[in-house]
């Protein structure tokens, strides 16, 4: 029964590319997309206050009018009522003097009566300018003029009545009875007046009230969400400096990592410059001893001799694996794709193993698809291609046969190398590209744990994907897929 495939997504950007500079450009793009929503609001909370501010201040300022509006009301009725109070006891001094001149005969009586009729008109005029321009009132006030010259007529009759007459007036003189009824008239008129404006000064009195309780409860609300959006705005700016000061910390120490790569780098660079020239003189002398012994010596003699060029080549190899992969992490590891003949480079790689092993292997090239070129760097597909055949060789057996196979489409580009070897234990499956891992069933084959992990690295480069599908006992599959639609040159 098939194992699930086991799926290895590389990275989108190509350059430095070890997982926290991965991880530092998705904190970058998280970053520059919470500044995207929180600076929108952010701005609108400022615009909210702003228009919080506005609000609460126009209030303010209605209530503010609306307090000058009942102060000037209120003035007005008291003016109102001190008029027709001026008017009542003006109209009482007339009936005084009229009466004293008339009983008693007094100049100084009549004088008076003549002073309070010339204050009549002038109190008339000031109680106009200062009711309340209604209708009702303004038709009181025409009544109680009406009625007030009604009353000086009746009075200057009574007056001449008496200088004609003297000695002989009556209360039961027509015009003394009309000069009664008008003068109860004139009572009721003014205290119609008086009740009128008590009894709008009383509504408008409630009527702010009202008003003024309700905008200071607006007020209050409007003041308690200022400084609740305020507080949320302030909340948002502090999760954004805390966010920049982590940013800017992980800057430094992605910085630091990456000065440590390339010192790294420098330091795999140096190692291997000096380890390769002795592993050379190694590998040198190891075969010129082979050619000058082999016909003298019996093969079986001289197996230290293969071991010694053995071992020197695996380290020469192991050299070159820690660089390329040091190189990677410090992002200095070139990428260069160019168009290629894709099935003649299979075909060469074939013939390079079955030519140059050391074990002769059957290996089986299947080539499908309509395409015969692709865009991929040659240098890092030579890597990726003669790893997973050297592993594929490494872990099976020398009678059983490896399978290439190699699809070439319009849109990418397939290598498939299948196996029937030991296989892969299910949880070992998942750390199969870490470095100087491997499987528990391959303690007594050697291998350095780094020809998968070369392999996720120039598979990242060409931004293309790895599966594995592998069961123990049975044989392992690798598929590479390397995309050729997307700009590989970026």
């Amino acid at each position: 029964m098939s194992k699930q495939p086991q799926r290895y997504t590389p990275p989108l950007k190509v350059g430095y590319s070890s997982e926290k500079g991965a991880s530092w450009d998705d904190a970058q793009a998280e970053s520059l997309t919470n500044w995207g929503w929180e600076g929108k609001w952010i701005t609108g909370g400022f615009g909210l206050v702003l228009l919080l501010i506005g609000t609460v201040s126009f209030i303010s300022y209605q209530n503010a009018i609306q307090l000058a509006e009942s102060a000037r009301r209120v003035r007005q009725t008291q003016a109102v009522l001190n008029n027709l109070n001026s008017i009542s006891t003006t109209l009482i001094d007339a009936e005084s003097g009229r009466r004293g001149y008339i009983l008693f005969g007094d100049p100084e009586e009549l004088k008076r009566y003549d002073k309070a009729i010339e204050n009549l008109n002038p109190q008339l005029e000031r109680l106009r300018q200062t009711l309340t321009a209604i209708p009702i009132q303004q038709q009181r006030l025409n009544n109680l003029e009406a009625l007030i010259a009604q009353r000086l007529a009746l009075s200057q009759q009574s007056i001449d009545y008496y200088l004609n007459r003297r000695g002989q007036l009556s209360f039961q003189d027509p015009f003394i009875l009309q000069s009664k009824h008008n003068r109860d008239n004139i009572r009721q008129v003014i205290t119609s007046l008086i009740a009128e404006e008590e009894n709008l000064l009383e509504m408008q009195v409630e009527q702010s009230q009202n008003t003024f309780q309700l905008r200071i409860l607006i007020e209050l609300l409007g003041t308690l969400l200022t400084f609740a959006t305020l507080l949320g705005v302030f909340a948002l700016v502090y999760r954004q400096l805390i966010k920049r000061h982590r940013a800017e910390a992980l800057q430094q120490i992605l910085a630091r990592e990456k000065e440590l790569s390339e010192l790294k780098l420098q330091f795999f660079s140096m190692v291997s410059h000096e380890f390769r020239t002795p592993l050379s003189l190694i590998i040198g002398s190891a075969q010129l001893l082979e050619q000058s012994l082999k016909e003298k010596i019996e093969p079986g003699k001289l197996k230290n001799l293969y071991r010694i060029e053995t071992s020197a080549k695996v380290m020469t190899q192991m050299l070159s694996d820690i660089l390329t992969l040091a190189r990677a992490e410090a992002g200095k590891l070139e990428f260069n794709p160019s168009l290629i003949e894709i099935q003649t480079f299979c075909l060469n790689l074939v013939e390079d193993f079955q030519v140059y092993s050391e074990t002769k292997r059957t290996i089986k090239f299947i080539k499908q698809g309509s395409h015969t070129h692709a865009w991929v760097d040659e240098k890092l597909l030579y890597s990726i291609l003669s790893n997973l055949l050297s592993n594929a060789i490494k872990y099976s057996s020398p009678e059983k046969p490896i399978y290439f196979s190699l699809i070439c489409e319009s849109d990418l580009v397939k290598f498939q190398v299948k196996d029937e070897g030991i296989g892969i234990p299910r949880e070992d499956q998942s750390k199969l590209c870490d470095p100087f891992s491997r499987g528990k069933n391959t303690r007594e084959i050697s291998g350095t744990g780094l020809g998968l992990a070369l392999v996720k690295t120039c598979v990242d480069l060409h931004q293309g994907e790895i599966l594995f599908e592998s069961e123990v006992g049975v044989g392992t599959t690798v598929t590479v897929i390397l995309p050729q639609k997307v700009d590989l040159t970026r």
